[in-house]
C-alpha cells in the first residue's frame, strides 16, 4: 500500500516529489481559464503544493470524469506558468517579465509562498517610475511588505516623475485613500530626514566642543604656537599643530586677556571662552593638579547653580563625551579596516 503524502509544505516540495507523484495515474484535473481554454494537471500535485487547491480538489462534484477548477481574471499564459511552477518549482525564462504581476496574485490567492517570494524579488527588480504605483497597489493587496517598501522608496526618490505618470493619475481618480497613504509616508520620511540632519549637525557641534577641550588642555599643559603654560617658558614649535582648533582658541584667549568688556560687559567672545572653561571643569577629573585656568573655581561654583542650569550642563557634558567616544570608535574601526585591507593577499599573488 502506497504511503500517504505528507501535508502540503512548499518548502519541502521539490521536483523529485513532483516526478514521483506524476508517475501515478494520468492527469485528473482540468484548469479552466478566462478564455475558456483548459490546462490538464494532476490533483495530487496541486493538493501537495497549495492548501487552497487541496480544498478545491477535495470537493465532491456532480458529474463524473475530470475535476474542473476555474481560475478567472488572469490570462491563460499566466495560469499555464502558475501550474507549470507547481509541477517543476521553476519559472521559465521571460515569464516573470510577462506574467510577474499575475503570478504574484495567483501565489497569494492560492497560498504558494515560494512562488510569492520569487515574484516579490522579480517585481522589485522590474520597478519603474511608470509601473511603481500599480505594483504598490498590488503589493498592498497581496500582503507583500518587502515589495511595498521598495515601491515607497522609489516613489520617495522620484516623486515628481511618479506624480506625472498615468498610474498616479489613475490612482487619484480611483483610490484616493492610497494617495493619502503615500503622502503620509512621504511626509513622515521627510520629517525623519530632517531629524537625521539635525542630529548630524548637533553631533558635529558636540565633536567640535570635544576637540576644543583637548586643544585647551594642550595649550595650558604643553603650550602651542603663541601661548603656553604659566609655570614654564613657552617652547615655540615649528609646523602646524595636530589640534586643528588651537589657532582659533589661541586668538580667543588673547582677546580675552585684552578685552575691556569681559564677560560681565556682554562680550560674546569672552562669554564663549568662559563657557569653554566651565565645560572643561565639568569634564576634568584632575582639578587639583589641572593647569587650565579657573578649573577649580567652576567646580566650586556648581553648588550654587540652580537645578535647571545644572541639568542643562550635565546634558551637554554627556553629549560631548558621547560624541567623542563615537568619533574614537569610528576612527578605530576605519583604521582596523584599512589594516585588514592591507593584509589581504593580492589576487594574482594568491
Amino acid at each position: 500500500m502506497e504511503k500517504p503524502l505528507r501535508p502540503h509544505d512548499i518548502s519541502t516540495f521539490d521536483a523529485d516529489s513532483c516526478k514521483r507523484i506524476a508517475q501515478g495515474p494520468v492527469a485528473d484535473v482540468q484548469i479552466v481559464t478566462s478564455d475558456g481554454h483548459s490546462i490538464a494537471s494532476h490533483s495530487r500535485i496541486l493538493a501537495f503544493a497549495s492548501p487552497v487547491l487541496e480544498n478545491l480538489v477535495g470537493r465532491p462534484q456532480r458529474n463524473e470524469g475530470l475535476k474542473t477548477i476555474s481560475i478567472p481574471g488572469v490570462p491563460h499564459g499566466a495560469v499555464h506558468a502558475f501550474i507549470g511552477f507547481l509541477s517543476t518549482l521553476r519559472c521559465m525564462e521571460g515569464e516573470m517579465e510577462k506574467y510577474g504581476v499575475h503570478l504574484l496574485v495567483l501565489s497569494h490567492a492560492f497560498s504558494v509562498p515560494q512562488l510569492k517570494r520569487i515574484c516579490t524579488r522579480a517585481l522589485a527588480e522590474l520597478l519603474t517610475v511608470d509601473n511603481v504605483v500599480d505594483v504598490l497597489q498590488l503589493a498592498r493587496q497581496c500582503d507583500a511588505p518587502s515589495l511595498y517598501l521598495r515601491c515607497m522608496k522609489l516613489i520617495s526618490k522620484d516623486f515628481k516623475k511618479v506624480e506625472g505618470s498615468e498610474g498616479w493619475k489613475f490612482m487619484q481618480d480611483n483610490d484616493p485613500w492610497l494617495e493619502l497613504e503615500i503622502l503620509q509616508v512621504l511626509s513622515e520620511e521627510e520629517h525623519r530626514e530632517k531629524r537625521r540632519q539635525r542630529h548630524k549637525e548637533e553631533q558635529k557641534i558636540y565633536l567640535q566642543l570635544s576637540e576644543a577641550m583637548e586643544s585647551l588642555l594642550h595649550i595650558c599643559t604643553e603650550g602651542c604656537s603663541t601661548i603656553g603654560p604659566y609655570d614654564r617658558e613657552l617652547n615655540v614649535k615649528k609646523g602646524p599643530c595636530k589640534y586643528q582648533t588651537c589657532e582659533g582658541l589661541e586668538r580667543l584667549i588673547r582677546h580675552f586677556a585684552g578685552c575691556k568688556k569681559k564677560v560681565g560687559g556682554g562680550c560674546p567672545h569672552c562669554r564663549r571662552l568662559w563657557q569653554l572653561l566651565e565645560l572643561h571643569s565639568r569634564i576634568c577629573e584632575q582639578s587639583a593638579t589641572c593647569k587650565v585656568p579657573l578649573c577649580m573655581h567652576f567646580k566650586l561654583k556648581i553648588q550654587f547653580q540652580s537645578k535647571k542650569d545644572e541639568e542643562r550642563w550635565k546634558l551637554l557634558v554627556r553629549k560631548v563625551v558621547s560624541a567623542k567616544a563615537i568619533s574614537s570608535l569610528s576612527k578605530r574601526k576605519r583604521e582596523e579596516e584599512l589594516h585588514n585591507f592591507g593584509e589581504r593577499p593580492c589576487p594574482r599573488d594568491a
